[in-house]
C-alpha cells in the first residue's frame, strides 16, 4: 500500500471546500490535513504541515492563487500545487503556471478526475484541463523562438537537480547528494522538465550544458 497523500485545501467558499473535502476523505490513499479560506492562512498551514498537494482556488481577496502558489512554493518547495478553479483565461492560466503551479484543472472537474489530479500532482506529473492544455500548447508554438532562461525559471532547488541530471547522476544519487527523498527528487525533475518545456533528462543535460547551468570545466 502506498503512502496516504496529503492535501491542503484552499479556497474563501466554505461551501467549495466542504464539498471537496467531503469526497476527498471517502478515498483511503488521501487525506485533507488543513483548509484555509485565505492565502495568508494557506501560507502558514503549508509551512505547519508540508502537504504533499495544494489544491489552490485563484480567486480570493487578499492574498490571491497566484501570489499564494508562489508563497507556498517558497514556505514548502515539496508542495505540489493544484489550482482548482473557474477562470481559464491567459491572465490566470500562465501567471498561475509561472508561480509554480504543476496542474490546472476547473470547478466542473468531476471527482473521480479531482482525486486523480491529486493522486498524479503528488507523483509529480501535470493534469492540464483541455481548454488550459490548448491555450498553454498555442503559446508554446507561438514562443518557440523565446529563449527560457533556466535562471529565472526554475527555483533554487530545481536548478541544483538540473545540474545533477547534467552531471548525470540518478535519482537516487540526486537524493543522495542533496539530501532529499527520491519521491522530492522526481517532483524536481518533473518540474524542471515542465518549466523548460523539456520531454526527458537527456534534453535536460543537453540543455544545462548549452545554456551554461554547467560549466565545461565543472568536475
Amino acid at each position: 500500500m502506498s503512502e496516504t497523500i496529503t492535501v491542503l485545501l484552499v479556497d474563501d467558499h466554505q461551501l467549495v471546500r466542504q464539498g471537496v473535502r467531503a469526497f476527498l476523505e471517502t478515498q483511503p490513499d488521501i487525506t485533507v490535513v488543513g483548509e484555509a479560506e485565505s492565502g495568508e492562512t494557506a501560507v502558514t498551514l503549508a509551512s505547519q504541515h508540508a502537504p504533499d498537494v495544494a489544491l489552490v482556488d485563484l480567486i480570493m481577496p487578499g492574498l490571491d492563487g497566484v501570489e499564494t502558489t508562489r508563497q507556498i512554493k517558497r514556505v514548502c518547495p515539496r508542495a505540489q500545487i493544484v489550482v482548482l478553479t473557474s477562470y481559464h483565461q491567459d491572465e490566470h492560466i500562465f501567471p498561475a503556471i509561472r508561480a509554480g503551479a504543476l496542474s490546472y484543472i476547473l470547478k466542473d472537474v468531476g471527482p473521480e478526475e479531482l482525486a486523480g489530479a491529486v493522486r498524479k500532482a503528488a507523483a509529480g506529473e501535470t493534469v492540464l484541463h483541455p481548454r488550459v492544455a490548448a491555450r498553454v500548447v498555442q503559446e508554446l508554438h507561438g514562443a518557440r523562438g523565446e529563449s527560457l532562461n533556466p535562471f529565472t525559471e526554475l527555483s533554487e532547488r530545481e536548478m541544483e537537480t538540473l545540474k545533477l541530471i547534467a552531471e548525470g547522476l540518478s535519482n537516487s544519487e540526486i537524493a543522495t547528494q542533496m539530501v532529499i527523498s527520491e519521491k522530492t527528487v522526481k517532483s524536481h525533475v518533473s518540474n524542471v522538465l515542465s518549466k523548460l518545456h523539456l520531454s526527458d533528462r537527456t534534453q535536460a543535460a543537453v540543455y544545462a550544458w548549452r545554456e551554461g547551468v554547467v560549466r565545461r570545466d565543472h568536475t
